[in-house]
C-alpha cells in the first residue's frame, strides 16, 4: 500500500507541476522582469544527447499585441560551442519564442514594451561563461 501511495504522490506532484507551469505561462506580463520570467517558462533546452550545454542570448522586440516584431537575433553563444550545438540551441530558442508569443502584456506594459529590444539570456550551464566569447 505504501508503494501505491508513493506512486499517487508522484503523479499528483507531476500534475501540480504541469498546472503551475501552465499557470505561469498564462500569467499577465506587467513588468520587464515578468517578460524574462515568462520567456524562461517556455525554455526547453536540447537534451545533452543532442547538444552540449551552452549559453545563448537572443535580442527580440514585441509589438503592443505581444507578437514578435521583426526578426529575433542571436547575439551571443558560448565560445566552445560546436556548429551542431549552436544549431540545436538556436532551434530551441526559436521554439521557446513561438511557445511564449503572443506575450500576454497588460495594457500598461504593452505600451511600455512595444518596439523596445530585449536581450534574453538562455542559460544552460552551471558555471559562468569563459572570458572569451563568440559573437554570432
Amino acid at each position: 500500500m505504501a508503494r501505491r501511495g508513493g506512486k499517487l504522490l508522484l503523479v499528483a506532484a507531476m500534475l501540480l507541476l504541469g498546472v503551475s507551469s501552465a499557470a505561469a505561462e498564462d500569467a499577465q506580463v506587467n513588468t520587464i522582469q515578468d517578460i524574462f520570467r515568462h520567456l524562461l517558462t517556455c525554455w526547453r533546452p536540447p537534451s545533452p544527447a543532442k547538444a552540449r550545454p551552452l549559453d545563448i542570448t537572443v535580442v527580440v522586440s514585441f509589438n503592443r499585441a505581444g507578437n514578435i516584431l521583426g526578426h529575433p537575433r542571436i547575439t551571443y553563444e558560448s565560445a566552445e560551442a560546436s556548429d551542431n550545438d549552436r544549431l540545436q540551441y538556436r532551434i530551441a530558442v526559436m521554439e521557446a519564442l513561438q511557445r511564449c508569443t503572443p506575450m500576454p502584456f497588460t495594457e500598461a506594459m504593452a505600451g511600455a514594451a512595444a518596439g523596445r529590444p530585449f536581450a534574453i539570456l538562455f542559460r544552460n550551464r552551471k558555471t559562468s561563461p569563459p572570458t572569451q566569447e563568440r559573437r554570432a
